[in-house]
This record gives structure tokens, sequence and C-alpha cells, in this order.
């Protein structure tokens, strides 16, 4: 009997040990869990404390600020979103006829979309329109009309002085009265006559 009653002291004996052990475990996992949330609630209020700070922040920014054009939109369009079909490029944009006029009609046409007629004095301008033409004929801002032989842009700038890309041969006055310019083949330049019907481009200056 005594030998039982050992057995069965062990056995509790063991038991309750088993359960401190027990308790022990789910004391630690409580804690942990607690600990766990503690530091999710801080970062949450840290996290919160600060986009209301940055809110506040926004909120500040002067009425007339907010209205200007966001970097995003220039990005997406430059020469203004109203002009979609207007190329960028160097800072100024380029529109590119989709229909063939005279060279008069064709100037016209670029001052009432409050532009001029392109005016091509460096070779990376030549190389961009050279690349978008395509060896299509496209009139530019350039004619001898008021004096043969004495060429000039447009909008006043110095053809003595600046670059030029004529084509072997031209300008030749082929039947004297070839006083305007356009873009041939290779984007080479070409004089003929001003009533030739061909696409134009325009040019203006990026909106403010």
């Amino acid at each position: 009997m005594d030998e039982e009653h050992l057995h069965d002291d062990l056995q509790v004996f063991k038991d309750r040990n088993f359960f401190r052990l027990k308790l022990k475990s789910f004391v630690t996992i409580y804690l942990l869990l607690a600990l766990s949330f503690l530091l999710t609630f801080t970062l949450f209020a840290v996290s919160l404390s600060r986009v209301s700070a940055i809110n506040s922040k926004l909120q500040e920014v002067p009425p007339g600020q907010s209205h200007n054009v966001s970097s995003r939109d220039f990005l997406l369009f430059p020469c203004g979103p109203g002009s979609r079909e207007w190329e960028y490029f160097g800072g100024k944009c380029y529109y590119f006829s989709l229909t063939r006029t005279s060279w008069h009609k064709a100037k016209a046409r670029c001052e009432e979309m409050h532009s001029q007629l392109a005016v091509i004095d460096s070779y990376a301008k030549q190389s961009f329109v050279m690349f978008r033409t395509r060896n299509e004929r496209f009139w530019i801002g350039l004619t001898d009309e008021n004096s043969e032989g004495e060429w000039e842009w447009v909008d006043g700038t110095d053809y003595k002085t600046t670059f030029t890309f004529w084509k072997e041969g031209e300008p030749n006055n082929s039947g004297n009265n070839e006083d305007c310019a356009h873009l041939w083949v290779s984007g080479e330049w070409n004089d003929v006559y001003c009533t030739y019907e061909c696409y134009y481009i325009c040019e203006k200056l990026v909106p403010k």
C-alpha cells in the first residue's frame, strides 16, 4: 500500500509541475501578445500623427500656388492640355499640319493659332523636323519675296548668320518665281513658287 501511495504522490507532483510549466508558457505568450499589441498601437498612433501633420502643411499652401500647372501635367501635355496635337521640342511647341495649302495661307493659319511658320536655326531643330516630316514637303518660315536672293525668316532671325540646310543646287529660283522655302527630300530645303500647296510646320513658345 505504501508503494502505491508513494507512486500516487509522485504522479500528483508531476501533474502539478506540468500544469505550472503550462501556466508559465501561457503567461509568457500572453505577455508577448500584449507587448505586440502595444507596439502596433504605438506605431499606428505615430503614423496617424505624421499624416495629420503633413495634411496640415498641405492646407497651408497659398491658394495661388495650388493653381499652378503640376509637373505631371507638364510631362503629359507640355504644350498645354488644350494643345495635344502640338509636339514639344527644345523649349518650343510644333504643329505638323495634316492638310496642304499655299505658303501665305499656311503663314496665316499659324498666326491664327498664335504661332508662326517654323524657323529652323539649328541642326538639332533640323534633325527633329527632318525625322518628323519623313520626306513629305512642309513649308517653313523662310522667303525672299521682298528681294530676290535676300532670304528672310518670318520672325526676323538673321538668315546670313544662322544655320541653313539647302538641297544641293538650291535655292535656284527656277522659272524666276520660286520665293518660298519648304522641306523636301530627306528634309533638305528647296525653294518653290509660294502658291504651291504642301503641308506646313507651325512653331510657338511653351505656354507659361
